[in-house]
């Protein structure tokens, strides 16, 4: 009976201690797991709070390196385009030289400040004056139309005789004349009684028949010069004969 007794005590002695040691693995099992679980959970939080991704972070480095690169690109033409600015600096000298060789040959308009105007009698035809206009600038000029006249304080222009107007403007080459005939009254009882004048106003006509060009020239008129509304000058002529035909 004791045998029995005391084999059942160690049996129960080696059951309670195999019961101890399974409680004691579970416990650091479960010790094991929760150190891992605890440490888990910070892992996560810590990711939540990182910084962005490099990628993220790349953008924003490749504007500023963009930006830089656009400088420097930009820097290049400027340092290029120099030699073309100095080109066309140096290849526009012989242009203004040539415009002021053209200058010099392009033929004016005339007028009272490069021209000098007289008037004169003549002997045929009767009643007639002559207007002899000489270039005395350095460059041809235009004598365009016809003058413009007005004696003392007429109001109006003198009549301009259309029937001679020439083919082609009158140019004056310098030192060179043209000629215009002023028909100082009309038929005999056709108007107004002439009256006496002793100045007369020559204004030149420009590209544009309306209006004058340039400085006007005052003539004093021979002695006994009579008009009347019904005279006329002529257009500027290159021949004094073709002047006085009219």
């Amino acid at each position: 009976m004791r045998k029995n007794s005391i084999r059942t005590t160690a049996l129960a002695a080696t059951a309670l201690l195999a019961a101890l040691s399974l409680t004691a693995c579970g416990s650091e099992d479960g010790s094991s797991a929760g150190a891992k679980a605890g440490s888990a959970a910070p892992a996560a939080h810590t990711a939540v709070k990182q910084s962005p991704p490099p990628a993220a972070t790349a953008a924003p480095e490749e504007k500023t390196t963009g930006t830089d690169t656009g400088t420097g690109t930009g820097s290049t033409p400027r340092n290029t385009t120099a030699p073309a600015e100095s080109d066309a600096k140096n290849t526009s000298a012989p242009t203004d030289r040539a415009g002021d060789t053209s200058d010099r040959t392009t033929p004016v308009i005339c007028h009272g400040g490069n021209t000098k105007t007289t008037v004169s009698t003549v002997s045929r035809p009767l009643n007639h004056l002559l207007l002899t206009l000489t270039n005395t600038g350095d460059r041809p000029c235009y004598a365009y139309y016809a003058p413009k006249l007005r004696f003392d304080d007429a109001q109006a222009v003198f009549p301009i005789l259309d029937a001679s107007q020439p083919q082609a403007v009158v140019t004056l080459d310098p030192g060179r004349s043209a000629y215009a005939a002023i028909g100082l009254t009309g038929e005999p009882g056709a108007g107004p009684a002439p009256r006496k004048a002793t100045h007369l106003q020559v204004n030149f006509s420009g590209r544009n028949l309306e209006g004058s060009s340039g400085t006007p020239v005052n003539l004093t008129l021979p002695s006994d010069t009579f008009w009347d509304d019904n005279g006329f000058v002529t257009y500027w002529q290159t021949e004094m004969a073709d002047a006085l035909t009219y």
